[in-house]
């Protein structure tokens, strides 16, 4: 498997989609970073020479934000809307959906899993 910027990349799959296990890498990316160093997109990544992952290496680190790096600067951004307390920071700090989704019945994913409120009583209890 070779390694692009300590992360292993598949071998039997073509070097364009190889590229896209990289954070910060998609389809559009990976092919123009293939065409910029003149690779072959559907060539197997097992068949890249030492000096094709040098250059794809040196490539991402030069003129691309990907892995550890961008994963940083995301977390930099949340934290600094969290500290100046702006809605979306609160919406970080709250674990609440922060693009206007609807949160009344639906947002599972984001809130976590159902947390039971004590002493509520349901539907059935309120017509008697």
């Amino acid at each position: 498997m070779p390694r692009v910027l300590g992360v292993d990349i598949p071998n039997d799959k073509p070097t364009y989609i190889s590229l896209q296990y990289l954070h910060g890498i998609g389809e559009a990316k990976a092919i123009e970073i293939c065409r910029r160093l003149d690779l072959d997109t559907h060539r197997r990544a097992r068949e890249l020479t030492d000096d094709d992952i040098q250059r794809i290496n040196s490539a991402l680190d030069n003129e691309y934000v990907v892995e550890g790096q961008l994963r940083r600067q995301t977390q930099e951004n949340i934290s600094r809307l969290k500290s100046i307390a702006s809605y979306r920071g609160i919406r970080h700090r709250r674990s609440l959906p922060l693009r206007g989704q609807n949160t009344q019945t639906n947002a599972r994913t984001r809130k976590g899993s159902k947390k039971t409120v004590a002493g509520k009583k349901g539907v059935k209890d309120m017509r008697h």
